[in-house]
């Protein structure tokens, strides 16, 4: 896919510019917001502009699509693409704004790296970028298309009609769409944007997954309230916490996601810690709705069973499957039938074989988990995860 000439640039400039990728990045936002300031209103997260996650992901995924052009230059990096796509078709993203980017991003590259931006080095890269923005075009115009959006235009108005009280700290929304047309469908662990007006008047998305679903297209989502300790709390869910009442209105997205369940019939091992169980549990109630007779392993960590969110749903769901075993991890006041203490530990655990299984939790959770995994023989090829937030592990695995 890349020119041999343009490959060799590459590969030969690849350690300089990935050591200057976080410089580049950071010069580059600073750059791109100041002149386009109406990005940062509904499409971007400030917040994780603030704490550096945003720019880090994008240094990232530009070093392991370049790396990956020029150590496999018959193959397209598409699991890392997919990845990327989802994310951006569930904001909204649009062709337009990769020229936009583009923009920034090469006058960033060249005010970082100076006289060492030669006009050949300046040619590859410039390749390099256009392949991977071609391709997520070509693979956003897809998602769209089958969402039935054009354009990124995906929004709808839904309105609350419950609002469950989980934990301490999370609570989930039952939601109904305003209108009466058909519901884009949603596979069991895909997720939404949320799109709000802070009290600043400025628009600010955030992702939730589909927890569960009701009749007459009912959907739910369950949101943690983010609390910063050193850093801010998180706007969205802090407001949603404060505000979200039955009969308001809110703004989502059509439903997006490249972890969802397979439709094969491997076993499954589904892990989660903390607020990491909304996918699973979505996950667990499509097997349990279509009465699969699949064997599914299920294994989950939190703090304690009054931390635990969706853990009565978790339990029904699994209780309904024919082939389904539960094991709990609590750090404290773990007790009854399935529930251990301590932190999830896959000694002693009969793991299926030929089993596939899907992550989701804290980035360093899923890291001990993926391992653990792999000991007990489960195939890297067949461990998929879910990162909430910008997806910072992805370059690290893809090898």
């Amino acid at each position: 896919m890349l020119s041999a000439e343009s490959a060799a640039v590459v590969r030969a400039t690849l350690p300089v510019v990935g050591q200057a990728l976080d410089a580049i990045t950071a010069r580059f936002y600073e750059t791109m917001f100041a002149e386009h300031p109406e990005l940062l209103d509904g499409l971007f997260n400030r917040g994780n502009q603030r704490s550096g996650e945003q720019r880090k992901a994008l240094a990232g995924a530009v070093a392991a699509f370049a790396r990956a052009l020029v150590d496999h230059p018959g193959e397209r990096p598409d699991a890392l693409l997919s990845r990327i796509a989802h994310k951006h078709t569930s904001v909204g993203v649009t062709d337009d704004q990769y020229v936009i980017v583009h923009k920034f991003l090469f006058g960033a590259i060249a005010e970082v790296l100076g006289d060492a931006v030669t006009p050949q080095v300046a040619a590859a890269w410039d390749e390099v970028y256009w392949l991977m923005a071609g391709a997520l075009i070509a693979m956003e115009s897809r998602l769209y298309g089958a969402a039935g959006a054009r354009d990124g235009a995906t929004w709808r108005t839904w309105r609350i009609v419950e609002r469950r009280e989980e934990t301490a700290d999370v609570m989930s929304l039952l939601l109904r769409p305003v209108d009466e047309e058909p519901v884009p469908p949603a596979l069991p662990g895909q997720y939404v944007s949320v799109r709000v007006r802070m009290p600043d008047g400025v628009h600010q998305l955030r992702q939730y997954t589909l927890s569960g679903h009701g009749e007459d297209g009912l959907r739910r989502i369950t949101v943690k309230r983010v609390r910063g300790g050193d850093a801010p709390d998180g706007e969205v869910s802090t407001l949603l916490h404060a505000t979200a009442r039955p009969g308001d209105e809110l703004t989502l997205s059509a439903p997006f996601g490249d972890v969802a369940l397979d439709d094969g019939d491997a076993p499954l091992v589904l892990v989660s810690a903390g607020i990491g169980c909304t996918p699973i549990t979505a996950m667990l109630e499509h097997l349990a709705g279509t009465a699969s007779a699949r064997r599914v392993l299920l294994l989950h960590a939190d703090r304690s069973p009054a931390e635990h969110a969706l853990r009565e749903d978790m339990e029904r769901l699994a209780g309904a499957l024919p082939a389904a075993e539960r094991i709990f991890w609590y750090e404290e006041g773990a007790q009854g039938a399935g529930a251990r203490s301590g932190l999830l530990d896959l000694e002693g655990v009969e793991v299926p074989e030929g089993a596939v299984a899907y992550l989701c939790g804290p980035v360093p959770f899923m890291r001990h988990a993926r391992a653990q995994l792999i000991a007990a023989g489960v195939a890297p090829r067949d461990i998929r995860y879910e990162v909430f937030g910008p997806d910072l592990w992805l370059p690290e695995t893809a090898a």
